[in-house]
């Protein structure tokens, strides 16, 4: 018996060195491939790939600039905005909205022009994230300030009504079937809420992560990934709101993003770095990698037709001047 015992153990080490790599990946892959100065204003938040026009949208305090990603450029601007936080699309109605923080404001404008169509007035606090449920058709803001979120027609640019979310909601996602989940970050929990009722369902606690700010999602398996201010993300089943796992990430995250085809968790953050955790199952996680950007790197975009990452922040310009751009991430 201890003879057969001393055969498996030795066929077990075997089998960790002659099977394929990526069942055991000691890292992503990933790192920065490219840069592009595009200068102007200096503060940024939260970024957004168009994916029919494949265009990275920045948002800044007063406008949002519109870079081709197939070249490169800068090819266009929507300006006088009022504290600007994200962009989001609705394809079916050919339209874009932003957030502005500073006015309580809903900027719309036409996808393909870039102009201007319409300001909605939202009845709410500081909204900052925004995101678009296909489910329902209705764009929502998340009011840090009035600690609620704010529910849009997207076909009509009408107010549908508000959601008390009882805490201070921060980045949200939709499970593209009748639930939203949003991060409540002076609360350290997730609120789940139906967005088409307008009512908190149920609030689950992600302790010991503190001040929850980036939020993503596996759709297929309900899983939620919560990058949290304390340097850790957590990781919660939608099922049962019970926290899986948590798992450490760099400081000042404020972006996270679950590539479903790679079942690869991105974090990024402040200090110039992005963390990546595999997901080997629903209940098994792993952190495989810490990719160096630059420090100030806090929101990113990945685009899904290339697997590209897109990160933005002050880069070394010319004559070792500060310059904003964007910093490109690959294989």
């Amino acid at each position: 018996m201890k003879q057969m015992k001393r055969y498996v153990v030795i066929i077990f080490v075997l089998l960790l060195f002659v099977l394929p790599g990526n069942l055991f990946p000691q890292s992503s892959g990933y790192k920065v491939v490219n840069k592009i100065l595009i200068g102007g204003e200096t503060k940024w938040d939260y970024l957004s790939i168009d994916t029919v026009m494949h265009r990275l949208f920045i948002t800044h305090m007063s406008k949002v600039d519109v870079v081709d990603l197939n070249n490169g450029k800068l090819v266009g601007e929507i300006s006088n905005l009022n504290g600007v936080h994200g962009v989001v699309f609705a394809y079916e109605y050919g339209k874009g909205f932003i957030s502005n923080g500073r006015d309580n404001s809903v900027t719309v404008f036409n996808l393909k022009t870039l102009k201007k169509i319409g300001n909605i007035k939202v009845p709410a606090k500081g909204p900052d994230a925004i995101v678009y449920d296909s489910f329902t058709k209705r764009v929502f803001t998340f009011n840090g300030d009035s600690k609620n979120a704010t529910a849009i027609d997207a076909k009509t640019d009408k107010v549908i009504g508000n959601i008390d979310l009882g805490g201070s909601p921060e980045f949200a996602v939709s499970n593209n079937h009748g639930k939203m989940f949003v991060n409540l970050e002076d609360q350290s929990m997730i609120a789940e809420f139906d967005p088409k009722t307008l009512k908190t369902e149920a609030k689950w606690s992600v302790a010991p992560c503190k001040s929850p700010s980036a939020l993503t999602i596996d759709l297929k398996n309900g899983i939620l990934f919560s990058g949290c201010r304390n340097k850790m993300t957590a990781i919660v089943d939608t099922k049962t709101g019970k926290l899986i796992t948590t798992l450490p990430i760099g400081t000042g995250v404020d972006a996270n993003y679950f590539d479903p085809v790679n079942k690869l968790i991105f974090s990024s953050c402040w200090d110039g770095t992005i963390t990546v955790i595999k997901e080997y199952s629903p209940t098994n996680f792993k952190v495989i990698d810490t990719i160096s950007t630059e420090k100030g790197a806090r929101t990113m975009a990945f685009d899904k037709s290339t697997d590209k990452i897109y990160t933005v922040t002050m880069l070394q310009g010319k004559n070792n001047s500060k310059e904003f751009g964007i910093l490109i991430l690959a294989k």
